[in-house]
């Protein structure tokens, strides 16, 4: 998902007076304490009871249709995603089903319902402000991993491996493996004569995989760039990008989970 230019398409809707934008910003993260019992389903439940008898009592029928319709729906997403749920919901809906944006989000929200002529995007704003899209590269010698994310949460993952019998960088699929890169020549030459063939030639090595990087940001349009991994390779790498890293974290996190990645280089 482009987030931002969803952003850029509700910031431009405008509904008339009975057909309506539910906005919907719901806390489901079972973390919070106040949340210990599943109290976002009262808050759920109170939020679309409220609105609907609002609209009997103001007696306006056609509103009063186009909510319920839309309440169908979004009950209907919220009970078939109950159990994969994460930190919270956005969401966004209309009758005519000219709008319809439900994001499951890997952070917490404030429980917020809005109906009105517009969508409510300030919560979903400051969140894609401090969790824009990004690329998360991690490096550890002869091995790169890159998370690419969004509002904390992971979208792709990809993995380089480089062969020391050809000098090139290999991308391939699942977790990276410690003896990847052992080339031909065994793994306990390997490992006795890389030490000192990565102080030879980790500039060139770096050098020639900042490209993919580049073009991995580019074609992606990252708008935050992160590299992790211990000062000599971290440096390395972000001295050999064209693209700009925002920051530089010394860390050797590439065989750590994703997830406790990305709350360590958005913390």
């Amino acid at each position: 998902m482009d987030l931002h230019e969803q952003i850029k398409k509700l910031e431009k809707v405008r509904k008339d007076n009975t057909n309506k934008v539910l906005t919907m910003y719901l806390n489901t993260d079972p973390s919070d304490p106040e949340q210990q019992g599943g109290e976002w389903k009262i808050h759920f439940k109170n939020g679309m009871r409220n609105f609907e008898q609002y609209l009997e009592e103001d007696n306006n029928k056609e509103e009063l249709k186009n909510f319920q319709q839309v309440r169908q729906k979004v009950e209907k997403f919220v009970r078939g995603n109950e159990q994969n749920f994460r930190k919270g919901i956005v969401l966004f809906a209309t009758a005519d089903e000219d709008i319809w944006f439900a994001y499951r989000v890997q952070m917490r929200v404030k429980t917020e319902f809005y109906w009105q002529e517009t969508p409510k995007l300030e919560q979903l704003k400051a969140m894609y402000e401090a969790f824009p899209k990004s690329g998360v590269i991690l490096v550890q010698q002869d091995h790169v991993k890159v998370i690419e994310a969004e509002l904390g949460e992971i979208q792709d993952t990809t993995h380089y491996n480089l062969d020391i019998d050809t000098d090139k960088w290999r991308q391939f699929a699942g977790p990276h493996k410690a003896d990847a890169s052992m080339g031909k020549g065994g793994k306990g030459l390997q490992q006795d004569n890389f030490k000192d063939r990565y102080e030879a030639n980790k500039h060139r090595w770096y050098k020639s995989i900042a490209p993919k990087l580049d073009k991995l940001a580019k074609d992606h349009e990252w708008e935050k760039i992160y590299v992790v991994g211990e000062a000599d390779a971290s440096h390395n790498v972000e001295a050999q990008m064209n693209k700009s890293v925002d920051n530089v974290i010394q860390k050797n996190m590439l065989d750590h989970e994703e997830s406790r990645v990305l709350e360590e280089v958005f913390a």
